[in-house]
C-alpha cells in the first residue's frame, strides 16, 4: 500500500511539472493524486466494481480539487488535471492493444471496452463533483441571503 501511495503522489507531481503547474501547488496536485487513488485502491479491496470505483474516486478528486482550489485562490484544472492522473486506465488500454496485434480478438474488445467505461467514469464523476458542487454552492449562498 505504501508503494502505491508513493506511485500515485509522484505520477502526479510529475504531471504536474509536465502542465507547468505553479511551484507552490506542486506537492498539493501529488496529494489530491494519491488521494484519489488510495480512494480507488481501497474501493477495490472491497471487491466494488473498478468502474463504480473509478466514478467515486473521480468524484473525490474533483471535490478535492474544488476545495484546494478555492483555498490557494486557483483554477481547479491545477489540481484536477494532476490528481486524475493515476485513475487513467492506460494499462487496460495497453493490453487492449496488445491482444489486438496478437489476433485475440475477444480479449482485446473485452479490455477495449472495459478501458472505455473506465474513461467513461472518470469524465461522469468530474461532471457530478461539478453538479455536486454548484448545488452546494446554491444552497450556501440561498441560506446566506434568507439571513439577511
Amino acid at each position: 500500500m505504501i508503494e502505491q501511495m508513493i506511485t500515485s503522489f509522484v505520477a502526479s507531481t510529475a504531471f504536474g511539472i509536465i502542465f507547468n503547474v505553479p511551484k507552490r501547488a506542486l506537492l498539493l496536485c501529488g496529494l489530491v493524486g494519491l488521494l484519489g487513488w488510495m480512494l480507488y485502491y481501497l474501493l477495490a479491496l472491497q471487491e466494488l466494481n473498478a468502474i463504480v470505483a473509478t466514478l467515486i474516486a473521480a468524484v473525490g478528486v474533483a471535490m478535492f480539487s474544488h476545495v484546494l482550489a478555492r483555498w490557494k485562490r486557483m483554477p481547479i484544472t491545477v489540481f484536477g488535471v494532476s490528481g486524475i492522473i493515476p485513475l487513467v486506465p492506460g494499462g487496460l488500454a495497453y493490453d487492449a492493444m496488445r491482444h489486438l496485434v496478437e489476433s485475440e480478438y475477444t480479449t482485446a474488445v473485452q479490455q477495449g471496452v472495459k478501458a472505455l467505461m473506465v474513461s467513461g467514469s472518470i469524465a461522469m464523476g468530474l461532471v457530478l463533483s461539478e453538479v455536486l458542487h454548484q448545488l452546494i454552492r446554491k444552497t450556501w449562498v440561498n441560506r446566506e441571503m434568507k439571513k439577511t
